[in-house]
């Protein structure tokens, strides 16, 4: 079982990914905003992070920046229903980019490597 953060500003894509996560056995904490996202990660302690890019107030990439500064080995994986941003300078600190789809397989499996990446042997 990992420990997910997943941060959106559209409720409805918190919900499915809360739920969707929570049936593969995953604990799942999902926020609206990047705003003091260093305390929620430090009292989460998440083994990755599902980023959205767009959102109200502050943008994503903005967040993953103060995310690498703060928590280098934290892996981020960027979720957008744009695929455009992955061409965004900012977005390359991300260890993943994955466009937004109602099928979470992509989504799932981004996790999976990560995961498997932060486990040593």
């Amino acid at each position: 079982m990992a420990r997910i953060l997943i941060v959106d500003d559209e409720e409805h894509i918190r919900t499915l990914y809360t739920l969707e996560l929570e049936d593969e056995g995953h604990q799942v904490l999902a926020l609206e905003t990047g705003e003091g996202l260093a305390e929620q990660i430090d009292a989460f302690n998440p083994d990755v992070v599902v980023l959205d890019i767009k959102m109200v107030g502050v943008s994503g990439l903005d967040v993953l920046q103060e995310v690498r500064s703060r928590y280098y080995d934290l892996p981020v994986i960027l979720c957008s229903a744009y695929g455009s941003y992955k061409g965004d300078v900012k977005s390359i600190a991300a260890d993943y980019y994955v466009v937004k789809s109602s099928d979470l397989t992509e989504l799932k499996q981004k996790i999976d490597n990560a995961l498997a990446a932060r486990i040593p042997g």
